[in-house]
């Protein structure tokens, strides 16, 4: 279950890793969230004007997966959805950025329960933009995290985790690669003793009391006030590559005619990036 590109990276080693001569797992269905209206182009897959399939969907087509393995409910809680994924009757669902509420309805259809790979030391920065926050808060660590997944957000028992230092100068999109890429390799290390159900009794309870949450990006925070810090910009710099970007106003006065007309103002934005070297 997932949406964005780096998810599809998920999806792309678990086949991997499914189609090996000594595989003891095969990936049963794709879930995500629609197809969407593309208002402007973008990078990577399903990035065309128009409604695109996200890039998990895409790959799953492109990988051979079933049409009708592959889920895109509005909803997790659809009562058509919920239904087909009984009858599929999965040992193990496993989440990564998909963007969607599970509910207790959902949770309890797979035999060995629900995990995500969360780009997060768990208890930290809990929710929807863990590697964005953090960047922000210019960590020099941070990690991730495969945890079994509860109704509370990101709060189930960590079955592993593995930190790694965090280059001054790294942005989002590169970290979220890597921490993804990580994150799938603890699971399919994990997998034998989450298949044999003994991995529930492994996984260690979350400290709430380190618990920090990482809420969701608003449009408006890439706009940057230069009174602010070198360092704090910089941070936001790289944690907002990708979506939403940052930027900068300025209000340009000019005169016209003789100069006696009073002053005309116009406003300009100015894109900010980060480019390393």
């Amino acid at each position: 279950m997932g949406t964005p590109e780096v998810a599809a990276g998920v999806l792309a080693r678990l086949l991997d890793a499914a189609e090996q001569p000594d595989a003891s797992f095969e990936v049963a269905a794709v879930v995500t969230q629609p197809a969407r209206l593309q208002g402007r182009a973008g990078r990577g897959r399903g990035s065309r004007k128009g409604v695109q399939p996200s890039p998990v969907a895409a790959l799953a087509f492109e990988r051979g997966i079933a049409p009708q393995r592959i889920m895109a409910p509005e909803t997790a809680r659809d009562e058509a959805f919920l239904k087909a994924l009984a009858a599929l009757r999965p040992d193990l669902c496993v989440t990564a950025a998909y963007g969607n509420i599970l509910p207790y309805a959902f949770l309890v259809v797979p035999r060995c329960g629900t995990l995500n790979v969360h780009p997060s030391l768990l208890p930290r920065y809990r929710g929807a933009a863990p590697v964005q926050r953090a960047l922000q808060d210019g960590v020099a660590e941070t990690g991730v995290s495969v945890a079994f997944t509860v109704k509370a957000m990101d709060a189930g028992p960590v079955l592993a985790r593995e930190a790694m230092a965090v280059d001054p100068d790294m942005q989002a999109p590169e970290l979220l690669e890597e921490l993804f890429a990580r994150g799938t390799r603890l699971l399919l290390r994990h997998l034998p003793d989450v298949l044999s159900e003994r991995a529930r009794g492994m996984a260690e309870p979350q400290d709430e009391a380190q618990a920090s949450s990482a809420p969701k990006l608003a449009m408006e925070e890439g706009l940057l006030d230069f009174r602010e810090p070198a360092l704090t910009l910089h941070n936001k710099v790289r944690a907002f590559a990708g979506w939403p970007g940052t930027r900068h106003n300025f209000v340009l006065q000019a005169r016209t005619g003789d100069g006696s007309a009073p002053p005309e103002h116009q406003l300009m934005e100015l894109k900010v990036f980060h480019e390393e070297g």
